[in-house]
């Protein structure tokens, strides 16, 4: 996994992009990357149809991480470090090309940004599968 992405400034605090849709695979790393940074995280809020399986919590470094299932953005993830503070992130599908992923990553992470996910994740070579098969 490549470590996060992060700017905390703008629509988004950063971007991560996973390797596959297997949540549980994928979720330990990026929390604990990014709680490295920002401290624990406490909440995961996801889309639900991105991903192939929906646990409602996940254990990471001896915490228990809650994880929420949304109908939303299908390219963000919300983390919860407590009740007023939440990090949102792009997330980039894990089929994405290099310089497709690279670019939308830097584009989210760039001070000021307040380009939507769905804008930063068009592209012809891109497109977030739903659990695992794309659209």
């Amino acid at each position: 996994m490549l470590e996060p992405t992060m700017a905390g400034t703008g629509l988004f605090d950063g971007a991560w992009w996973p390797r596959t849709y297997d949540i549980a695979a994928e979720l330990p790393d990026l929390i604990t990357a990014f709680g490295a940074h920002v401290g624990r995280i406490r909440r995961v809020a996801l889309d639900t149809a991105a991903w192939q399986d929906r646990p409602r919590f996940i254990t990471v470094n001896g915490d228990v991480v809650r994880i929420g299932w949304l109908a939303a953005s299908p390219g963000t993830i919300s983390l919860s470090l407590g009740i007023q503070d939440h990090r949102l992130l792009l997330v980039v599908p894990p089929e994405t090309p290099w310089a497709t992923a690279s670019a939308a990553m830097a584009c989210a992470a760039a001070t000021g940004n307040r380009t939507p996910a769905g804008e930063l994740l068009n592209s012809d070579d891109i497109g977030f599968a739903r659990g695992g098969v794309k659209e």
